[in-house]
């Protein structure tokens, strides 16, 4: 029988054509040389899947050959080179958003390495300012990352008839030579203004009392104001501020959230300005609170205030000029503004 058969492939061979026998031999070589490798299963290539794709493309009897796997498995092959192909025919060049302008990335930078407490809604504020149209996202992306933990946030509290309400409070701050210094702050809550402050070393009601009368002269005063119940505000302070058409609004015990925006400007103020300085005296300490509040009325943009300062600031558009940076606080913070 074995001769018989081989009768039969020759007398084939001299039938077919010379063409179609040397594709078939090549495709007995290809699998054969699979066949030798050193491992006990076949190790199928890539470059041997593009090689019998690319001969079912232009072999018909190309099946009559294959041994090592299944025809269903050269098709699967070919769809999926044919994914790939259209994968990469229909690539765009550039992925994503547009890259952001290098001179606005580089403001951002220089304004996050100049002022090291400021956020992306700060920077953001002030580029609004300054006449780039960018989002707080973009500004938060290209940000540089400070290893300082994020600015504390607080709850909102009588939002109604801020014109006529005031918040008063004090805080503490030491010297070279460790002593305690009280400063008294008056705030008004419609536009974040800091309408008086004083510092002493020995506060008292009386002291205290003589501070709201130095802040609202000439039928001035507002019609409440919000206080904790520090006994510092004692029956002097009460009776003066009674007398001036004042209405006191005390909080509850332990609860410096229902004076939200004197604790907050005090937080910022600390942030801000103190911790990163000595306080030598009460002269030094009034000085540089004075600077600071100067900062903190025409430049400081606040997020209540539409991202703008107590003292409005005007909207500077690109065309006026480049920008430029001027030092505030001795240099703790800066204005930026467009130079002609």
């Amino acid at each position: 029988m074995a001769w018989l058969r081989m009768a039969l492939m020759l007398v084939r061979n001299f039938v077919r054509d010379r063409g179609e026998l040397a594709i078939e031999n090549l495709a007995l070589r290809q699998q054969l040389a699979v066949f030798h490798a050193k491992k006990k299963r076949p190790r199928i290539r890539t470059v041997d899947r593009i090689f019998w794709v690319w001969l079912s493309r232009f072999w018909s009897n190309w099946r009559s050959a294959l041994l090592i796997v299944q025809p269903d498995t050269v098709v699967r092959w070919h769809q999926r080179g044919f994914k790939l192909y259209w994968r990469w025919k229909s690539r765009t060049k550039t992925v994503g958003r547009p890259k952001l302008e290098t001179e606005i990335r580089n403001l951002i930078r220089r304004m996050c390495r100049e002022n090291t407490s400021w956020g992306a809604p700060r920077i953001y504020s002030e580029l609004q300012l300054l006449g780039y149209d960018v989002s707080e996202t973009t500004v938060d992306k290209y940000m540089i990352r400070h290893r300082k933990p994020p600015s504390q946030t607080w709850r909102t509290f009588l939002d109604n008839h801020l014109a006529d309400i005031v918040g008063v409070d004090f805080f503490t701050m030491p010297t070279a030579t460790f002593r305690i210094l009280f400063t008294f702050i008056i705030l008004r809550h419609d536009r974040r203004r800091v309408v008086h402050f004083n510092v002493t070393a020995h506060p008292t009601a009386e002291w205290t009392a003589q501070q709201v009368v130095e802040a609202f002269p000439d039928q001035e005063a507002p019609r409440f104001l919000v206080r904790d119940r520090d006994g510092i505000y004692g029956r002097c302070f009460q009776t003066r501020v009674a007398n001036m058409g004042i209405e006191e609004v005390v909080c509850s015990p332990r609860s410096p959230w229902q004076n939200p925006y004197a604790e907050r400007v005090i937080g910022s103020i600390k942030r801000e300005c103190l911790r990163h300085v000595i306080v030598l005296n009460e002269r030094h300490l009034k000085r540089i609170l004075r600077s600071y509040f100067a900062y903190y009325h025409e430049d400081r943009t606040h997020l209540s205030l539409d991202r703008n300062s107590p003292t409005t600031r005007k909207i500077e558009p690109r065309e006026q000029g480049e920008v430029i940076s001027m030092p505030r606080v001795g240099g703790l913070h800066h204005r930026y503004c467009r130079a002609a």
